[in-house]
């Protein structure tokens, strides 16, 4: 069994880490989010105690060679069959009306 050690956050500390990422937080969210966060933090302090001798890093948790399927066309080119019902289309590409000026 491991040990558990508390990491306690004010709300002090959460508008001071608040305010270093720019965030905007409401006086009543301070304790809840303190209190949070202080969990979050007990939950990596149980995670650094454990024994982790002998154990090789990894890059990526996955193996490093992945099985790919080969890149070969298994379907015909339907472009203007599923493009018939769209209302305006040009070149292959789907037009839509302009949003930012």
């Amino acid at each position: 069994m491991i040990a558990e050690k508390n990491v306690d956050l004010t709300e002090k500390d959460v508008k001071g880490i608040a305010h270093l990422a720019r965030i905007g937080l409401e006086e009543a969210a301070l304790a809840p989010l303190a209190k949070d966060l202080s969990n979050v933090l007990t939950l990596v302090e149980q995670l650094e105690a454990a024994n982790t001798d002998g154990v090789e890093p990894l890059a990526h948790p996955g193996h490093s060679s992945l099985r790919l399927r080969d890149d070969t066309v298994s379907e015909e080119n339907q472009r203007e069959t599923l493009q018939s019902p769209a209302p305006d289309t040009r070149d292959g590409y789907f037009l839509v009306p302009r949003v930012i000026e």
